[in-house]
């Protein structure tokens, strides 16, 4: 079936100018077509449309991936009133000591919550086979830290990672090109992206990726803001 995702603005990445009230096409899995969504509305009148409010962009990936889920704890809900709500890192979960099942169970918990970030790639490697199932049945994507598949240093992980465990991979004022997925090519890769409920690349620089309101891993739509 062939899906047409409508924003407002349309941003490919990868130097290809933004499209205002654009489009991605998407086939399958596919991205078929990147354009205007009246141009490409007209060419596929079958089409099904999502529309979405804000920007729809490639996406990010998290520099901090193995750092946020395999060195950090993701409470449950049920444990807020003993833990919070907050990834524990450090000393806190030192004490906490998460079995394999429970390491499993968090980053089951925070792949969902990176995905509602925008996150559809995380950098490796991952070493917990708990985690790698996890991120794996999630559809992220995992890529190779900064120096390659090793990392750097002995954690595998950038040193800029080892404080708290954040989530948006906009903290620090990163650029979202900085962090961005491959770009989006018509019939080239995967359709992956996500959109964020803001008017442009700067807005969304200005006010995080807490903003997302979609997010799509090779056409599946994996989270959507409530």
């Amino acid at each position: 079936m062939l899906t047409l995702h409508a924003a407002d603005l349309v941003v490919p990445g990868g130097g290809r100018p933004a499209v205002p009230d654009g489009a991605v096409l998407v086939d399958g899995r596919v991205p078929a077509a990147v354009g205007p969504y009246a141009t490409l509305a007209a060419a596929h009148p079958a089409a099904r449309t999502r529309r979405w409010p804000g920007l729809l962009t490639p996406g990010f990936v998290h520099p901090c991936g193995a750092a946020l889920l395999e060195r950090a704890y993701h409470p449950d809900p049920r444990e807020a009133d003993e833990l919070g709500t907050d990834p524990l890192t450090g000393d806190a979960l030192a004490a906490l000591a998460p079995t394999e099942a429970r390491w499993g169970a968090s980053a089951r918990r925070g792949a969902q919550r990176l995905l509602a970030h925008g996150v559809v790639a995380v950098t490796g490697p991952l070493r917990r086979p708990a985690v790698v199932d996890a991120v794996r049945r999630a559809g992220l994507g995992v890529l190779p830290g900064p120096g390659g598949p090793g990392g750097t240093g002995g954690s595998g992980v950038p040193g800029d990672c080892d404080g708290p465990a954040v989530l948006d991979p906009l903290a620090g004022r990163r650029s979202p090109a900085s962090v961005a997925a491959p770009p989006l090519v018509a019939g080239d890769g995967t359709a992956t992206f996500a959109v964020f409920d803001v008017p442009d690349e700067a807005a969304l620089a200005a006010r995080g990726a807490g903003t997302c309101v979609a997010t799509v891993l090779a056409g599946r739509l994996v989270h959507r803001r409530r």
